[in-house]
């Protein structure tokens, strides 16, 4: 089966408590539409109560069940609505993955006092000045949850560090005294361990053991086939081997994970599969980064080699290649978005070729109404091929001219695509196993092209575009399931 994972929200979502609900009325169209894996956005509630994107994790534990934090729901809905759509898509035989992030905390519900020592932005390894006195809000007691589900309440001596002290109201990256930052984390700014709010240490037994059995508790509850987790080149790369395991034996039996090991060095992402015993696959960073840095220089880039380096050729097992995402678009903190009119290429070179678990944005299939952004072009339609017609491997037919690709995925279903980024295209192709055949372009579907006998005919291309060949009969066959 040709998985393809959606990525089911985007930063800029309404703040109305809907999205469960609206995920479980749009699971019978994703699966018409072949998507197999669903990532929904994090459960549990943030630091901003019903406003917080779920990164602000205060409350593991309050899937939009307690009153806290200013209201009862999530920014996405109840528990009862969470439980519900994770339900809607297991009738669609679509499986779930839920975004777990487990690298800080926000929003404790005490002050304490405790000692720290400033550390410099740039290098976390450095030090400004010497410890002092400071008062940090690292005590979550959650007091509207009552106990219900665990008793573990947070303190000081679970964290590694934070950013605000009470004291003097500012906002600087402080560690507490007696801590170190994890040695085994990225070494970008001399040391990766700290992001944001209150640092998890992974090196007190009793915080992993906490979130050993918050998992436990979690994975049986919601019964979600998988994880997304969260910020990985901050987190102990020893910690998800056993945690993940640990996972497996619980709720659906997970077998799915995927990291989020931001960087665009494919030798990094490489060295922490290594690290991690391979018991997650990683968002193909790098490959991102190509496909948005030939959308800002079309001129100057090779499309036959927008592969070359990638995690996607260098661990293809192990590659979950993406366009966009929640971070990269416009306004957000890694914002490097691929240009719209390169979108519908870089989603055929994703979908149509041979990477095995492309993911699909959701900012990209319904758009981005807060940033004006309008839903890709045809796709849908690519999904809808990449499940129920791509077979076989790849051929391709490139020929010295960089600004082009084509290649064939050929099979009972042949599909035939030919991509763009400078002017009019066009490319013979020459397959006995097309012989007389009526092809139908998605994009155009008043286009057409018919084989000879040798199977050879011209296939073309307008200048900065994409367009997708099917058989005549297979385009009839998608349009009335993309419309039931």
């Amino acid at each position: 089966m040709n998985e393809t994972l959606m990525q089911y929200f985007e930063w800029y979502l309404d703040e109305n408590h809907e999205l469960w609900n609206d995920l479980s009325r749009d699971a019978e169209h994703l699966a018409h539409m072949g998507v197999t894996m669903v990532w929904m956005p994090p459960a549990y509630k943030g630091n901003g109560g019903g406003y917080d994107v779920g990164y602000g994790v205060y409350d593991h534990y309050d899937l939009g069940e307690f009153c806290s934090k200013g209201s009862v729901e999530t920014k996405y809905g109840s528990k009862e609505e969470y439980l519900e759509s994770i339900k809607a898509l297991h009738t669609q035989g679509i499986r779930v993955l839920a975004d777990i992030v487990l690298n800080h905390m926000m929003g404790g519900d005490q002050t304490e006092h405790t000692r720290a020592v400033n550390v410099q932005g740039h290098n976390r390894m450095q030090h400004d000045g010497d410890y002092y006195d400071v008062q940090v809000w690292t005590r979550f007691t959650f007091p509207e949850r009552n106990n219900k589900y665990s008793d573990f309440e947070w303190n000081a001596s679970h964290f590694t560090g934070t950013d605000f002290d009470q004291n003097n109201g500012q906002n600087h990256i402080l560690k507490f005294e007696g801590k170190e930052w994890s040695d085994r984390v990225s070494n970008e700014q001399g040391n990766f361990d700290y992001i944001m709010g209150n640092d998890i240490d992974f090196s007190v037994p009793e915080v992993v053991e906490e979130l050993y059995r918050w998992g436990i508790w979690y994975t049986d509850i919601s019964g979600v086939d998988g994880f997304r987790l969260d910020a990985i080149k901050s987190i102990d790369a020893r910690f998800y081997l056993g945690w993940l395991k640990k996972m497996k034996e619980y709720g659906n039996h997970p077998e799915f994970a995927v990291g989020e090991y931001w960087s665009a060095d494919t030798n990094e992402l490489v060295q922490y599969l290594k690290d991690s015993g391979h018991c997650m696959l990683l968002f193909d960073v790098p490959l991102h980064y190509r496909l948005s840095q030939i959308s800002t220089n079309a001129q100057g880039s090779d499309l036959r080699k927008v592969f070359d380096g990638t995690l996607a050729q260098r661990e293809p097992e192990y590659a979950c290649v993406f366009s966009d995402n929640h971070d990269t678009q416009p306004g957000q903190a890694l914002y490097s978005w691929v240009d719209d009119w390169f979108k519908p290429i870089s989603y055929t070179l994703l979908l149509l070729r041979d990477c095995k678990y492309p993911c699909v944005f959701y900012g990209d299939l319904y758009g981005i109404p807060h940033d004006q952004k309008q839903p890709v072009p045809n796709l849908e339609k690519m999904i809808w091929i990449r499940k129920n017609l791509l077979s076989g491997d790849i051929v391709d037919f490139n020929d010295d001219d960089p600004h082009k690709t084509c290649w064939l995925a050929p099979g009972e279903h042949p599909v035939i695509v030919i991509a763009s980024i400078g002017d009019w295209k066009s490319r013979r192709i020459d397959d006995l196993s097309l012989a007389n055949r009526t092809f139908v372009d998605i994009n155009w579907p008043d286009h057409k092209v018919v084989t000879d006998e040798n199977g050879t005919a011209d296939f073309t291309c307008p200048e900065g575009n994409v367009t997708v060949y099917i058989l005549e009969e297979d385009y009839r066959t998608m349009m009335k399931a993309l419309n039931e």
